[in-house]
Order: C-alpha cells, then structure tokens, then sequence
C-alpha cells in the first residue's frame, strides 16, 4: 500500500518559467506558479489556453521543455515520476473502469493505484473505515454499495475524488471535474469539495475550469492563462475581478461574488 506522502519543507508545488513546446507550438509560455499546503487553485482559461497541460506538469505527467517544476520538493526530471505520483491525488474524469465495481470497491483501488482491485492485497479495517469516511464527505454514502455502471456521472466524479484521496495525499489535482453535470450534481460536487477542504485543512488542491460557476466556494487563489501565458495569478480577489477575467477571456464580461460563489456575464455595451 502506498505510504502517506512526505511533507516538504518548501511549498508542495512550483514551477519556474515553464515552457512546453510541441511540433514548434508553445503550449505554455513562462509560466511560474508556487503553491503552498492548505492553498486551493484554479486554473482558468479558454478551451486550449494551456490548463491541462500544466496540470499534467503539476501531477508529474509530463516534463516541461524550459523551466522547472518541483512536486513535494522534488525536481521533475531528478526524481522517479512512478515514486511521486504514488503521493499526488490525480482525478481522472475519463476513469477506465468497465466492470461493476461497487463505490465502496473503487475507492478501495485508491490504495494500490490500480483500476481493478489488487487480489493480493486487501484493506485493513481502518483503511476500509477511511474509504467510508471519504464517501461519506462527498455525499455518496447512500450509493456506497451500488455498481459503477448504475451510477450517475456526478456520483462517478464524487467517488474518482474519494478513490484519489485514499493515500492521504498531500495534493488534489482535478480536471474540469464538473463537466457534464446538471446543476444538482454540481452543487453536489461543489459542496464536498467544500466540505473536503474544511474536514482536510493540510491537504492543498488545483482544479482546472473554464467556467468560474464550476468554482467551490473554497477557492483561495487562482492563475489565469490565456494563449498559454499567464495573465494574472494570486489570491481570489485579486484574480478573479472584470477586468482580469476579461482580459484572459479576450471577452468583455462582468463578474460578480455572492454567497462565496461567483459568476460571469456578458459586459452590456454602453
């Protein structure tokens, strides 16, 4: 089973003047981001501004052509990338999973990292206990023993984000993780990250969206990347303002905050 992930000295995630260049193309452009334990980001942007190409740099997925990243510490490129994941929480949307797995069961394959459970390892008692915890947190209990192909796809989203936090990692990376939802299952998501957060204060995340309604209300900072630069990064309320948005959007719109949640409109033309 994989260990609890080292807590570094320094932040958990950084990179330096990134750039990823593919065919000649620069995917991302001099990107630098720092990300400290109990942080929550977002990275926002338009379809094919670079967000989830930094996000597969964050969860040592690939490696970046200029610059550097250090995950947990540890320099891309200088360290074995199998090791480092074993401690990153990566939710994939697209989870390959096609035999039916109760919810309890898929959690439990959080622990070997592996999409059908290990026949020669099996969970102790508390790490079963911790499983129901998780699925508990996302609001999934009543589903725990329902079969993956009958569940819905927020209810597959909420138990990928229980399964990933099975090795008590130190980081949550998550991809659009609110695509596809109606707006009941993406309150429903948007709330158990809430809770998650609160439940978990050590434990730092990054969500990638392009929709600021898809934003749980825990969000603290966030990075704006447009035509794979960066055009702003930094707490919410420095980032997340009209202009900033708009600018990244290359849209005139206009952004409001209540409750904690915020929302884009387009900018009435005077």
């Amino acid at each position: 089973m994989n260990s609890a992930a080292p807590v570094p000295s320094g932040p958990l995630l950084e990179a330096e003047a990134v750039d990823v260049v593919r065919d000649g193309r620069y995917l991302l452009r001099g990107v630098s981001l720092r990300i400290e334990p109990g942080e929550h980001w977002a990275l926002l942007g338009a379809n094919g501004a670079g967000k989830s190409t930094l996000l597969a740099l964050l969860g040592a997925l690939s490696h970046p052509t200029h610059g550097t990243v250090r995950v947990l510490g540890r320099r891309l490129g200088r360290v074995d990338i199998r090791e480092l994941r074993a401690h990153l929480g990566h939710v994939n949307p697209r989870h390959p999973l096609h035999s039916p797995l109760t919810v309890r069961q898929v959690v439990l394959t959080g622990l070997t990292n592996s999409i059908e459970p290990d026949p020669f390892r099996h969970p102790t008692p508390d790490q079963v206990a911790h499983a129901e915890q998780l699925i508990a947190t996302l609001g999934i209990s009543r589903r725990i023993d329902a079969a993956w192909p009958t569940l819905s796809q927020g209810e597959r989203g909420r138990t990928l984000i229980a399964r990933a936090l099975m090795p008590r990692p130190r980081l949550l990376l998550l991809d659009e993780p609110a695509t596809g939802l109606d707006l009941t299952a993406r309150e429903q998501l948007l709330a158990g990250l809430d809770e998650l957060r609160r439940d978990h204060p050590e434990l730092a995340s990054v969500l990638v969206t392009h929709h600021l309604e898809e934003l749980p209300g825990s969000t603290t900072h966030a990075l704006l990347l447009r035509d794979g630069e960066c055009v702003a990064r930094g707490p919410v309320a420095e980032t997340l303002t009209t202009e900033l948005i708009s600018s990244c959007f290359a849209h005139p719109v206009r952004i409001t905050r209540e409750d904690g949640r915020w929302a884009a409109r387009a900018a009435v033309p005077r």
